[in-house]
């Protein structure tokens, strides 16, 4: 085939009038011409109702957004269910729709994990999973949640329930479970089976684990609730049920989000760098998608407690 030959001065004429008109090239084009789809995934593993009543996302999002606007990349958010994660993820990846993902919120038992590194498909992971090599970005859940718990400790609490951010399955569910353990039983205080209890991520599972707390008829003057959203509902079965906050029940959140400073009373809450955290999962899959190896494999942030009005010592009343 003749090889066409196209002039300085063309080429110059070409480039202007590209200026002229503000052309932004294809990205479908783009793609096609390298063979890269331009793009990065957020992936979860929960329902399109849990991620609509999710008031934690919007920051992680908010991170990944930065920096694929930074890299001029096409940003896809996918949900995929527990039973079709392995089938979805390799999808994902083989279609080409996305060069790399992101997963958050892991499952104990997501062995799909396993099948990306097999497949050497760029991933990392927002949160932690043992027993993978993937990279990921995290805080330390079980630290944080003893530090909330014994927070509360600290104020003279001793009969202090536990409410999940989410089901057991999921890792941080279960690390949080843990550092409150650890808390209590350092403090030599019991931890009672009818006062831990399982919300499922938004705050109607809080309201309603707090309905069965109460009905349970356990008396305690505290709860530490593993995620702000649900402690949203927690705080509003409370006193719809007469208790006064926090004169009558303490409350502990985890997140802090930025509306947990304006809920009634403001909202004690472990506070989670979650945009950095996204900005650092998004610079670690850029790395692995050019080839190169990102400076640290499972890297752990620092959280700290923000102490507001929901928090107060117990007295003989509450």
């Amino acid at each position: 085939m003749e090889e066409i030959k196209i002039s300085q001065a063309t080429r110059e004429k070409v480039r202007r009038t590209v200026d002229e008109l503000g052309y932004i090239p294809n990205a479908t084009a783009q793609a096609l011409a390298s063979k890269k789809a331009r793009a990065i995934g957020l992936v979860m593993t929960r329902s399109a109702s849990h991620i609509s009543t999710d008031t934690f996302l919007p920051q992680i999002i908010g991170g990944l957004l930065k920096i694929t606007r930074q890299e001029k990349l096409r940003f896809l958010i996918e949900s995929v269910k527990h039973e079709h994660q392995e089938k979805a993820y390799l999808n994902l990846a083989r279609a080409k729709h996305i060069d790399g993902m992101i997963l958050m919120t892991p499952r104990i038992d997501d062995m799909a994990l396993k099948r990306l590194e097999e497949e050497d498909i760029n991933a990392v992971v927002l949160g932690t999973l043992k027993g993978t090599n993937l990279h990921s970005v995290d805080i330390d859940n079980r630290k944080a949640a003893m530090m909330a718990t014994q927070h509360l400790i600290d104020l003279g609490h001793k009969k202090i329930a536990f409410i999940s951010n989410a089901p057991r399955s999921y890792t941080a569910s279960e690390d949080r479970l843990r550092g409150y353990m650890d808390a209590m039983q350092s403090n030599n205080l019991e931890v009672e089976n009818e006062l831990v209890r399982y919300a499922d991520f938004d705050p109607q599972s809080g309201y309603l684990t707090v309905e069965e707390l109460i009905a349970s008829g356990k008396q305690f003057s505290a709860i530490f609730v593993a995620s702000d959203n649900v402690a949203f509902g927690v705080m509003s079965a409370l006193k719809d049920h007469g208790y006064k906050l926090p004169e009558d029940v303490s409350i502990v959140g985890f997140d802090d989000i930025p509306i947990s400073r304006f809920t009634d009373p403001p909202l004690t809450s472990v506070r989670v760098p979650a945009q950095e955290m996204a900005v650092i999962a998004s610079e670690m899959l850029l790395d692995l998608m050019r080839g190169e190896s990102p400076d640290t494999k499972n890297l752990i942030l620092e959280s700290e407690l923000v102490v507001r009005k929901s928090s107060r010592e117990f007295t003989a009343s509450a």
